[in-house]
């Protein structure tokens, strides 16, 4: 069975983040590379709202879901990568507009050498942690 990566933080679980783990198990088993609160709030610059193994609970309570593993390269997944040895990594489509590998400190060398797949998930709901958290705010 092909092996699906996909990486986040996946603070604040919604329906979005359902929706990209159910369509990377239609490609594969899949294995969430799940970003530590340190990446987090040096990346974002705030903490998250739920801590590594709330969100790593979270996640593996989800069918789809194989394996969780700590992204220990942070920017550098190829630290995860060489110890997954994916055939497909699976990002939102609200990254096309942005630089996924330079992000992440790939290269599209290296994934021809590694016949590594990235695959892009259509984004069908608008929401993001980040508005869940406005939404909250503006009700208080």
């Amino acid at each position: 069975m092909p092996i699906v990566l996909t990486v986040g933080s996946f603070d604040i679980f919604h329906i979005g983040h359902l929706y990209l783990l159910e369509e990377c198990a239609k490609l594969g088993q899949v294995i969430v590379g799940l970003n530590t609160d340190e990446f987090i709030e040096r990346y974002k610059g705030k903490k998250p709202v739920m801590k590594y193994f709330e969100r790593e609970s979270m996640l593996y309570a989800q069918q789809s879901v194989y394996e969780v593993l700590e992204n220990t390269g942070c920017e550098d997944m190829t630290v995860l990568v060489d110890k997954v040895c994916p055939d497909y990594i699976v990002v939102g489509s609200d990254w096309l507009n942005k630089d996924y590998l330079k992000q992440t400190g790939l290269t599209t060398k290296y994934l021809e050498e590694m016949e590594i797949s990235l695959v892009f998930v259509p984004r069908h709901f608008s929401i993001s942690s980040t508005e869940i958290k406005e939404r909250i705010k503006n009700e208080a």
